[in-house]
């Protein structure tokens, strides 16, 4: 798998999640089986650069490359702007947003928005390539199948896209307005890869390894990306990567493994945050961790009203410690009870 002269160690890709994809969670999920990840948006205003947020999401320390950075905008020269501004920060692939279907990001005609003006959207394709192409960096483009389900234009906007220059398209397999409801389909994302030469990447609703393989084989596509189903269960890449290459399951990961990646985590997200804004954001991410298991309604209730990361840290830590006294494994995906030990 390759994005331009960029090789891949595999065709697992993280998605880019507002608020969820930052630095410490994409190096977890590449710790975990991913060959790819992608940053959250960064915001294509030259005036919002050096806000916190912005430098934060754009903070790319200790990460193993390759470094992927999704920008957003409307303004082809400002994304073309912004495109260069990361790849001075270390981008080496940037992503362009046309897939965001946030009403505060369409609202203002950016992300998915961008597919129903294909003009101004290949204006952006081709002025950030531009950009990109003296430093011999890739650009990506991930987008929907349209705006709604009698406006699928994703076919004719990536053979636009491929023919001014992206090295690869992902699809969401959703529509603008279905924003993140219903159910994913794949038959556009099986048109857009018989149309492309350049790779694609499918994404949406693959939250399962035997889920990973239907989808291959219904679209054809070079690469998967995963969301939503890596929330908490960031070892998804690595069950996907084994059920593909020897069609067996493997065992849910042992509850200290589990323990001492979410504890290296919380580290890694509180050195980045710092002590108020960590503590806060990390809430959703040990929620995550914990829903499918017992006691996790009064652990979180406890948990979120804790303000201190040292206090936090310690109530994580002791959770699981409790939990891998009385479990060996965390259970299966679907499976109620956990796997005592014998």
């Amino acid at each position: 798998m390759r994005i331009g002269p960029i090789e891949l160690p595999n065709a697992l890709f993280v998605a880019p999640m507002a608020g969820v994809t930052d630095r410490p969670f994409r190096m977890l999920c590449k710790r975990l089986g991913a060959g790819y990840a992608v940053s959250e948006m960064v915001t294509s205003r030259r005036e919002l650069w050096d806000s916190l947020k912005t430098s934060r999401r754009a903070n790319h320390e200790g990460e193993p490359e390759p470094i992927a950075v999704q920008i957003a905008g409307v303004d082809p020269a400002e994304m073309a702007d912004a495109a260069r501004h990361n790849i001075d920060r270390g981008a080496q692939v940037i992503d362009l947003n046309m897939g965001c279907p946030a009403k505060k990001v369409c609202n203002v005609y950016a992300g998915s928005a961008l597919m129903s003006n294909e003009p101004l959207a290949l204006r952006i394709v081709e002025a950030v390539v531009a950009a990109c192409a003296p430093r011999g960096v890739p650009v990506t483009l991930k987008m929907r199948t349209g705006r709604c389900d009698t406006e699928r234009n994703a076919v004719a906007l990536a053979r636009a896209a491929e023919s001014a220059g992206v090295a690869m398209v992902t699809v969401h397999g959703r529509t603008r307005v279905q924003g993140y409801a219903g159910l994913a389909e794949y038959d556009t994302i099986a048109a857009v890869k018989a149309a492309l030469r350049v790779p694609v990447a499918a994404n949406g609703d693959i939250d399962s390894p035997r889920k990973a393989r239907e989808v291959l084989r219904h679209t054809a596509a070079d690469a998967l990306m995963i969301g939503r189903a890596a929330q908490g269960r960031p070892w998804i890449f690595r069950e996907i990567a084994h059920f593909l290459a020897t069609g067996e399951a493997l065992p849910p990961p042992p509850v200290r493994d589990v323990r001492r990646w979410l504890l290296e985590h919380l580290q890694d997200h509180y050195t980045l945050y710092g002590e108020s804004a960590g503590v806060r954001s990390a809430r959703k991410h040990i929620g995550w961790a914990v829903r499918e298991l017992p006691g996790a309604q009064a652990f979180r209730d406890a948990m979120n009203r804790l303000e201190t990361c040292e206090t936090q840290f310690a109530a994580v830590s002791a959770f699981f410690d409790a939990l891998a006294d009385a479990h060996e494994r965390l259970p299966a995906a679907n499976e109620p009870q956990l796997r005592r030990r014998a």
